[in-house]
């Protein structure tokens, strides 16, 4: 095979014992690699029903074909798949950086881990190599500690790591998995399901080469792409990164703001991407193999977080400012740093630290509740003290620890009014009132609440529909979506190079077929993000979610948006939402229940799965 190592590494943490297996080449064309190889190989490996902290709960980590390889940021991603504590259903994250690459490098596609080992532990894996170490002089470090530590341990400093913070070994429903320092797989929980087999990270050296099968061709490519990403459909991200989101956002009046009592911050030139870059930002750092460069580290220079360095991107910067009312950029990019040293997922984290400011505003929570806290909306030392005690699980910490869901449920007094999340994962910073495509999008996504799984809210930024509108065709148009992005974490390319890729089925087909020597047309690449998709509903199926939790926070139907301007009293209705259900559900020939068809199934090749919607299709 090219593109492709051919192996998948499978560890029983509970044994010890490590064997490798060869990738049947029909699951790899079938499922392209990343979230679709992961989310394969963890319904093959699972029963249903299981616990996500069950040692039976496997937990994946998947590659890409391009992974390893030279192509513009294709070569260096991987993601995380497992049951989300948090939603019950599809867990899956994607990260960059160099982990992926050296993983390739090493000689494998996929590790499936199972299990739970006796005492903390972590795996090592050096070419053929693979042990399982101690870790009880790294437990209860931080991510970055535990890098350091391990790289003086086996005497590399090229080693690369992915591991858990404190968040991850207590459990936090909203933990990270972390690489290189400051990169996260961030949703859906999985840190804490590392955490729940005693694995406190992940380590690997890679010595082999990645060959493709047509490499003059492939590095034609690679050339042609280096040079769109030094052009304008990259100039975002090479410039003020994707914290200049912050004044677009702001000036269409779409930017959650104080827990979504608000859709325009009244201070956002305080936290924009200019004034980020102009006051804060030290160095622009790119991945493997990237010609963009993306990666924002600021570093606060003076006053009382002197020292403090992060990295900065829209989704953290605005969850821990806008959405709590801080205008701070000092304390957002503190709080952020104390994300990754917890290994807490900052949008997660925000977005519950925005719920309990929202919960105190309201009487719902005291002073004593909070520990003397003061979580009024713009007050930045109690989002710094917050974070502290969620990371540690420490007083109203530990009720808060498992994200905005759970915490309403143990807090009560209708509290879930204020928790934005949909299937029990935070929302990011996308008022769904005045986007009603992207709130499709982000009904429908089967990680729940989540603009990367579909980047539906594109369609309604940039007007190529009526934001405001319900109505039918938004389904088709956010399946299309839905079918790329899923195609983008398979191969696994960057979705902030997304643009560079002008003729997006065709440039990616061409991609896939230069890397792995198979050729494939863009329409059965297209197919196969469909088939992706489908067995991610099929996943949520089995585990019991359903039409219901294909919905929308209480707010965002609720409680239409109050500020005057553009978009002012919009709010999504029941009404609405049920048209863009049936659409969508129609456009992906599911039945109204939201169940794929037998023969929708037999028509994407998985007939396999039909078990799972017996007695659901009627």
């Amino acid at each position: 095979m090219f593109g492709y190592a051919g192996r998948v590494l499978r560890v029983d943490l509970t044994t010890g014992k490590t064997r490798v297996e060869k990738l049947d080449e029909e699951t790899a064309r079938k499922y392209i690699g990343g979230i679709g190889l992961g989310m394969k190989l963890w319904l093959a490996n699972s029963k249903a029903g299981v616990d996500a902290f069950d040692p039976e709960n496997p937990l994946v980590l998947a590659l890409g074909p391009v992974s390893g390889t030279m192509f513009p940021t294709g070569g260096n991603g991987h993601a995380f798949i497992s049951k989300s504590p948090a939603t019950n259903g599809v867990g899956e994250a994607v990260s960059h950086g160099t982990f992926g690459a050296e993983l390739k490098r090493a000689g494998y596609d996929a590790v499936v881990l199972t299990g739970k080992a006796e005492r903390p532990v972590y795996l090592w894996i050096d070419d053929d190599s693979v042990q399982l170490l101690d870790a009880a002089s790294i437990w209860g470090k931080s991510p970055s500690e535990t890098e350091d530590a391990i790289k003086d341990e086996v005497g590399d400093y090229y080693v690369r790591v992915a591991s858990i913070g404190l968040a991850g070994e207590k459990l936090s429903k909203i933990a990270s998995i972390i690489n290189e320092k400051t990169r996260a797989a961030g949703r859906t929980g999985l840190g804490a399901v590392m955490g729940s087999k005693n694995l406190k990270a992940i380590a690997v050296r890679g010595t082999h080469d990645i060959v493709v099968a047509k490499p003059d061709e492939f590095m034609d490519m690679v050339k042609e792409f280096h040079e769109r990403m030094k052009g304008p459909a990259a100039q975002k991200y090479r410039t003020l990164g994707t914290a200049e989101n912050v004044m677009i956002q702001n000036a269409l009046y779409c930017m959650p703001t104080r827990n979504y009592n608000n859709a325009h911050f009244e201070n956002a030139e305080k936290v924009s991407g200019e004034a980020l870059n102009e006051r804060y930002i030290a160095k622009i750092i790119a991945c493997n193999s990237c010609a963009m460069r993306c990666e924002h580290e600021a570093v606060v220079r003076e006053g009382p977080y002197k020292g403090t360095m992060a990295r900065m991107e829209y989704d953290n910067l605005w969850a821990l400012g806008p959405n709590c009312g801080i205008d701070k950029l000092d304390a957002i990019i503190k709080a952020a740093e104390l994300c990754n040293y917890y290994g807490l997922d900052a949008t997660s984290t925000g977005v519950t630290v925005s719920f309990v400011m929202d919960c105190h505003e309201t009487g719902i929570l005291s002073h004593e509740d909070l520990g003397g806290i003061d979580a009024h909306f713009g007050n930045a030392e109690a989002l710094i003290q917050l974070i502290e005690k969620i990371g540690k699980r420490e007083g109203i910490g530990d009720v808060l620890a498992d994200g905005v869901k759970v915490a309403a449920e143990k807090i009560g007094k209708d509290s879930d009014k204020l928790a934005q999340n949909i299937k029990g994962l935070e929302v990011t910073g996308y008022d769904l009132r005045c986007l009603k495509t992207a709130a499709l999008g982000f009904a429908v996504s089967f990680r729940g609440a989540d603009h990367n799984r579909s980047g539906a809210y594109a369609l309604d930024l940039t007007g190529k529909v009526d934001r405001l509108k319900a109505e039918k065709g938004r389904g088709k148009l956010v399946k299309d979506s839905e079918n790329i992005y899923a195609l983008i974490d398979s191969l696994i390319v960057c979705k902030n190079a997304k643009g560079t890729l002008y003729n997006e089925l065709a440039d990616m087909a061409k991609l896939y077929a230069l890397v792995t020597g198979y050729e494939m047309t863009p329409e059965e690449l297209s197919a196969a993000g469909e088939r992706i998709n489908t067995l991610a509903r099929l996943i949520n199926l089995r585990e019991g979610l359903s039409r219901k939790d294909d919905t929308l926070p209480w707010k965002v139907m609720n409680q239409p948006i109050p500020d005057d301007g553009p978009v002012k009293g919009a709010v999504v209705t029941q009404d609405e939402l049920d048209l863009l259900l049936d659409d969508y559900y129609q456009s992906r020939g599911w039945t109204l229940d939201g169940v794929p068809t037998k023969s929708q199934l037999n028509k994407l090749g998985l007939e396999d799965l039909s078990s799972i919607v017996e007695g659901k299709e009627a």
